[in-house]
């Protein structure tokens, strides 16, 4: 026990020194990028540090197993070279009893990011995405699901106008049951509009049995009603802007999602992106693991049996290869090229396997 606690206080601290160089790193790399994106809008240096703090959490987050296995790989180099890993050799624990320190701290590592991390990172991620949006548009348009529908914002400094919508289409550029409602400059309702059917085109949003009631200009509006069989509206959304107004879905905390993704799903647009990443985030204890296994399997053996570098070199190129691996499996989930459950589980699952064939080859074969 008191070995274990060993090894796993020195893992978590090598995780925590290496996040602070990634984060010395990242940081003036995205602040760069930040000004760059700026540059030519009313934003200054404080606004780009500011965009850039908010970004930082979920780019770690995005490359912790990489961070994890780099822990890894510095650990068990420094247990061989003071031969410690000798030591625990000749106490009688076996190689992969010695790996269930760092195992277990990596898995408590991902439970942690989970339910703590996560929702960190959906907030800042939350608030950057409103940012970027301000900066480049003023005013941006806005869609949210909830349980009474679809809802959408659209408009310019001369006024807005408020969509909702039963059900749409799988994009949004199709409404069914919409309501319009238009309102000036000054927040005044001016005009309501109900259709069967709205779908978008270029600038303007097609209506079908479309009953138009004015609002601003009648004192009896119900009676100035008109029922026409086809109505336009005027709209500064696009297809484009509606499927980014979703936002990515590491922008909703993880406790949220499966309401989000039922939410989507009552509405007509496709949850399935969100479905994947819900599981991706669910694997994602069992990849910080994998990592950990697979730069055990590399660098476990004692210095003076060299080839070290090699083997370092091994173990980063099949961590990468994992982490890129993952990502692609989830370019194809969301696609629909792959099962949810395939595209999530399976790169963390066979690297295990993988790494602990390795280990068992090398160390207790």
């Amino acid at each position: 026990m008191i070995l274990a606690t060993y090894i796993a206080r020195r893992f978590a601290w090598l995780v925590l020194m290496v996040t602070l160089v990634f984060t010395g790193l990242l940081l003036p790399i995205d602040l760069m990028e930040q000004l760059r994106r700026l540059d030519g809008q009313e934003a200054g240096f404080g606004d780009g540090l500011r965009l850039a703090a908010l970004n930082l959490p979920a780019a770690l987050y995005q490359i912790l197993p990489l961070i994890v296995i780099l822990s890894t790989l510095a650990l068990f180099l420094a247990l061989a070279r003071s031969s410690e890993l000798v030591v625990i050799r000749a106490a009688g624990r076996s190689a992969l009893r010695a790996l269930l320190a760092p195992v277990a701290a990596a898995l408590v590592l991902g439970l942690a990011a989970l339910i703590v991390v996560n929702p960190i990172v959906a907030a800042t991620q939350g608030v950057y995405e409103r940012e970027i949006a301000g900066f480049r548009n003023g005013l941006s348009s806005v869609l949210s699901i909830s349980e009474e529908g679809v809802w959408l914002r659209q408009g310019d400094d001369s006024g807005q106008t408020v969509i909702r919508a039963v059900r749409s289409s799988l994009d949004g550029t199709i409404l069914f049951e919409a309501t319009f409602i238009a309102f000036d400059a000054n927040g005044t309702p001016v005009e309501r509009i109900d259709a069967a059917r709205a779908e978008l085109s270029e600038g303007q949003w097609l209506l079908e049995d479309a009953k138009r009631w004015p609002l601003g200009s009648s004192d009896n509006p119900e009676r100035d009603a008109q029922a026409v069989p086809f109505a336009t509206v005027p709209s500064t959304l696009t297809r484009e802007g509606i499927r980014d107004s979703f936002g990515v879905p590491s922008s909703i905390p993880i406790f949220q999602l499966p309401g989000f993704i039922r939410q989507l799903d009552a509405a007509g647009f496709s949850g399935r992106t969100h479905r994947v990443w819900l599981h991706m985030e669910l694997a994602n204890p069992f990849m910080l693991a994998a990592m950990v296994l697979i730069g055990a399997a590399f660098s476990m053996r004692h210095s003076r049996a060299g080839k070290s570098g090699i083997m370092v070199l091994s173990a980063l190129l099949l961590g990468f290869g994992v982490f890129f691996l993952r990502n692609f499996a989830q370019v194809l989930g969301e696609n629909g090229q792959l099962p949810v459950m395939l595209a999530a589980w399976a790169p963390p699952l066979a690297a295990i396997l993988l790494s602990l064939g390795v280990i068992l080859r090398l160390e207790d074969g």
